[in-house]
């Protein structure tokens, strides 16, 4: 699934893009069972542990911004992790022993309205004893320049861990400004239906509001080497089946292989959890609200006459 030039880019840049990863009829599978898992919406007044909802969202007007652990959903999610292209795409990655971090999750960015994420690194989320991490991003929709893609700092993933707090507790974003981080000149990462971003878990990434008539859905799968563990231990310390569970490639170990990383503990933990959505809006300087409100305010050119 690799070339030797996109492995050489993702030790380079820190991620890479892969076109045609899903064949047509599992794209097809996708998007059906994530439009049933979307209706299911209607009705709700508040966030449930599957259903991230929009500010803007009502019973009447479902709007949903996240499937979080979308395996809870429905079985379809938690097979399609295992995808073999998908795992051949990793392996010269992060080696034949593969783990799957958590059950993913579906950033569903709506036509008009698809909320931002603002800059962050995943390795804040959840450092790990070494950085063989990443993540997998499937495309639903093509991505583009309007409609909020997915958008990198190239080679980040080998500079500084940023801090993501804000007012003394982990808030899962940068301060750009604080951390003076320089996002002046991001790569944004475009895509058709089918393909997959793969991006390391030390890259600096975010994503903008979606400004088109057109939604934006990208399936995020985070995947771990089996001898990469998390330093904030496994859920369940009694239950190392379940842990073991997650391997979607190879074979389990219990012999972790520890690697001199740059670590910041995501804690205290952020005032509002369920999602990165909850965790950001702590944040002190929020840079695509500015960057959203600066472009509306700036004022429009008259129209040039035709000759």
């Amino acid at each position: 699934m690799l070339t030797e030039a996109q492995i050489a880019q993702y030790d380079t840049d820190g991620y890479v893009v892969v076109e045609g990863a899903l064949l047509p009829e599992t794209l097809a599978e996708l998007r059906a069972v994530t439009a049933e898992v979307v209706a299911s919406a209607a009705g709700l007044t508040e966030h449930t542990p599957v259903l991230d909802l929009e500010a803007s969202h009502t019973p009447e007007a479902p709007r949903v911004r996240r499937i979080k652990q979308p395996h809870l959903a429905h079985p379809f999610y938690r097979d399609l992790a295992a995808y073999p292209r998908i795992m051949a795409a990793l392996e010269p990655l992060i080696g034949a022993n593969i783990r799957l971090r958590a059950g993913g999750k579906i950033n569903m960015k709506a036509a008009e309205y698809g909320s931002p994420v603002e800059w962050h690194q995943d390795w804040a989320f959840y450092p790990h004893t070494n950085q063989d991490v990443l993540a997998v991003g499937i495309l639903l929709d093509d991505m583009d320049a309007d409609n909020g893609p997915l958008m990198v700092l190239p080679g980040s993933h080998k500079g500084p861990v940023y801090d993501h707090h804000s007012y003394g507790a982990f808030c899962g974003a940068i301060d750009v400004d604080k951390c003076s981080l320089d996002v002046s000149s991001p790569r944004e990462l475009y895509g058709r239906a089918g393909d997959i971003s793969i991006h390391h878990v030390r890259l600096v990434h975010g994503s903008a509001l979606n400004t088109s008539n057109r939604q934006r859905r990208v399936l995020f799968y985070e995947y771990a080497a089996a001898d990469a563990w998390p330093l904030a231990g496994i859920e369940n310390l009694n239950d190392l089946d379940d842990f073991n569970g997650r391997m979607v490639h190879g074979q389990p170990t219990t012999q972790p292989r520890l690697e001199d990383v740059p670590v910041r503990m995501p804690l205290p933990r952020a005032p509002y959890q369920g999602s990165i959505y909850e965790n950001q809006r702590t944040l002190s300087g929020r840079y695509f609200e500015r960057e959203e409100a600066a472009a509306r305010d700036k004022p429009k050119l008259p129209a040039e006459k035709a000759a």
